[in-house]
């Protein structure tokens, strides 16, 4: 099945790589093939805006792009709306919740703030507002945890109402055809090798299934292997020496681009899909985000 027919994507992976940058991407891409879409953060300091070119939301959902919107997902707010659901009234809501006894027995429950905020995610799949709602996740450690809360909290609770939420979660985030998740990295060698553990613990920890990887920043070559062969250093003239440097440079970041490639080709089940390495002429802007939706998914 194609990548944007599912419900959720989780883009996942080491911070630094450009999670939030293809989360937008994609949900450019998406937009663009007539689906609405919502994109969640969690937790941060707000970016999906401002890598669209909107104002920021204020951690509400607000319209970021056309067919887009965003929200940042915090856990005092994902306990609000969670109580005001289950509890329907406000004034029950702040009997129980507001009360400063509960307040602190609330505080003692593992995972409850992450269960909340991943919740809330869910909520918004399984409402059917968007047609693909995508998940910004915490970089990997953080995000193998946090998307582990469910099964985490069925293996220690009794049975019961949050029981119940945590196994329709859990569900959810299991089904190949309503989820999947995007790896993130970049063409050096650290980076593949925490993704290709990451792959491991999303597939044998969490069960869950991989959607692509994206090997962003990804350098493709200018130069053949018969012209490389011709790269002579020049003697004298600065100009051909500063462009010398630059062609073997080129050549050297080319090389590990296409090595890392193959690498994850051979050992990562899914489909790799390399994104290019803008050099944009400002600050990394809209522009950049629409050339990168033009590869997230291929044709």
């Amino acid at each position: 099945m194609s990548l944007l027919d599912r419900r959720l994507l989780v883009t996942a992976g080491k911070g630094g790589v450009g999670r939030s940058t293809i989360s937008a991407a994609l949900a450019v891409a998406a937009a663009g093939r007539g689906k609405r879409v919502l994109v969640c953060e969690v937790n941060t300091k707000e970016q999906i805006a401002g890598l669209l070119g909107a104002p920021d939301t204020g951690g509400a959902i607000g319209r970021v792009a056309d067919g887009v919107d965003a929200v940042v997902v915090r856990p005092d707010e994902a306990m609000r709306e969670y109580g005001l659901m289950k509890l329907r009234f406000r004034v029950v809501y702040d009997a129980v919740f507001e009360n400063p006894f509960v307040s602190r027995f609330l505080q003692f429950i593992p995972s409850l703030p992450e269960l909340v905020m991943l919740g809330k995610v869910l909520f918004h799949v399984r409402e059917g507002r968007w047609d693909l709602v995508i998940l910004d996740a915490p970089a990997t450690g953080h995000g193998i945890t946090f998307l582990g809360v469910p099964q985490a909290l069925l293996d220690t609770i009794p049975p019961g109402a949050m029981r119940a939420e945590a196994e329709w979660m859990r569900d959810l985030l299991r089904d190949p055809d309503a989820t999947a998740v995007n790896l993130v990295c970049i063409p050096e060698e650290l980076p593949v090798n925490e993704t290709l553990e990451l792959a491991a613990a999303v597939r044998e920890r969490l069960g869950m299934s991989l959607g692509h990887a994206y090997l962003n920043r990804f350098v493709a070559p200018r130069f053949t292997a018969a012209e490389r062969e011709t790269f002579r250093a020049p003697a004298g003239d600065a100009i051909l020496e500063a462009a010398f440097r630059a062609a073997t440079a080129q050549s050297i970041r080319a090389e590990m681009s296409a090595r890392h490639r193959l690498r994850l080709e051979d050992e990562l089940a899914a489909p790799v899909t390399p994104l290019p390495l803008l050099h944009p002429a400002g600050a990394f802007d809209r522009a950049c985000i629409d050339e990168l939706a033009r590869h997230v998914v291929p044709t």
